[in-house]
């Protein structure tokens, strides 16, 4: 098999590139290890910033987004007792997130890739890349038995932390940043109004909690939970009782319990790649770099890699230049620090570590109190939290 361009992975990050080159005429096949149900049973990310919401308008994917997403302004900060909301809106000069879970977002990518007639595998299985040092890279996997070669221009890994395109780059061509968190979040999934119309970030002398949304009749929680707890050990009837342990007394009194559809705990770590590209191999998404969900930044940063290997990708066949995708690591890394240090700083701020003393609660008590009462402060949240622009400090 030919094509120009093979991506590695069915996620929002593959399945967006391969609707943007389709877009412009440009060949691309999907390599997909899971099948397409087990995909979407993937609970990830629920906030879209604008730079994302422009970027599933431009791949002709968003009228299920605009009609059923949620438009917030806002978000609320508890701590100490009270509750203060950071008019995001207001701060930055109109600009909002909007609450659409990524479940949704990849179902119209993959119903938009099906429309088209494209080329996904699923269960492709020992996917391997060779010769991505080269002009003639290949792709070789296993399906039903058989064995399968996909000759390519250009490989796009979007397969995620543990996939084959990293564990493929050159060991001493490649840096690696990590910090692990020492607590995990346990979320639970409802289908239970929302507590409140928008989120609440809550530090608690019990730990972090949030109160996030996937509709109006669906609400997602999370609890900040050591690493050495099991998820079986949280009984639903558990999980509510500390999440009202966390919460303001108006919250508790909202709060409307119900059964999970979904219960999970999930590590926290920032980590990044540098260089993003080695050869005619280009890393976007969860492959280059992973952030805390405390600053909700993952699904956003590998829209952004998405968008500048896109661009690169259709100037290097329409304009024959590789001016863009010679620029693509640079550019991205750029943005995906400043995410990652929103990320890392959001999660010292509203997170307690266990080996800091009452002093540390005190300094992020001072920290909240000024970022409240600081217009300055306050817009430093919220222009991160709505995304900087594609061109700042560009």
């Amino acid at each position: 098999m030919r094509t120009q361009v093979a991506i590695i992975g069915a996620g929002p990050s593959g399945l967006l590139l391969g609707q943007l080159l389709h877009k412009a005429g440009i060949d691309t096949i999907i390599l997909e290890r899971q099948t397409g149900d087990y995909v979407l049973t993937r609970i990830r990310a629920g906030i879209l910033e604008q730079v994302c919401i422009d970027l599933l308008d431009e791949a002709g994917v968003g009228t299920r987004m605009h009609r059923e997403g949620l438009v917030h302004g806002g978000f609320e900060m508890l701590f100490d007792g009270q509750r203060h909301r950071i008019d995001m809106n207001k701060l930055t000069g109109g600009k909002n997130v909007m609450v659409y879970g990524q479940t949704e977002l990849t179902h119209d990518l993959m119903d938009a890739r099906t429309a088209a007639g494209l080329t996904t595998v699923y269960e492709a299985q020992h996917v391997a890349i060779h010769d991505f040092d080269t002009k003639s890279p290949r792709v070789t996997y296993e399906k039903d038995g058989q064995q399968h070669q996909i000759e390519c221009d250009f490989i796009a890994g979007c397969d995620g932390f543990h996939g084959v395109c990293r564990a493929s780059a050159p060991r001493n061509a490649i840096k690696e940043f990590e910090k692990v968190y020492p607590f995990g979040w346990l979320g639970l999934l409802s289908d239970t109004p929302p507590v409140h119309d928008e989120l609440i970030y809550v530090n608690s002398p019990r730990g972090f909690a949030l109160c996030s949304q996937r509709s109006k009749t669906r609400s997602r929680y999370y609890l900040q939970v050591p690493l050495t707890d099991r998820v079986e050990e949280w009984t639903d009837a558990a999980f509510w009782q500390e999440l009202k342990l966390r919460l303001d007394e108006e919250g508790r009194d909202k709060l409307i319990t119900g059964p999970s559809i979904e219960k999970s705990i999930a590590p926290l770590r920032s980590f990044i790649t540098e260089p993003m590209r080695f050869g005619r191999m280009f890393l976007a998404g969860d492959a280059g770099h992973i952030v805390p969900p405390t600053g909700a930044k993952g699904l956003n940063l590998a829209a952004t890699d998405v968008k500048y290997l896109s661009n690169g990708i259709i100037e290097f066949y329409q304009e024959q230049s590789e001016a863009g995708i010679d620029s693509y690591s640079e550019k991205c890394l750029k943005r995906i620090w400043k995410g990652e240090r929103f990320s890392w700083w959001f999660t010292q701020l509203m997170h307690r570590f266990p080996d800091d003393g009452a002093i540390v609660a005190k300094f992020q008590q001072a920290e909240l109190d000024y970022l409240i009462h600081s217009e300055a402060g306050s817009r430093t949240i919220a222009e991160n939290y709505v995304g900087l622009p594609l061109d700042f400090g560009h």
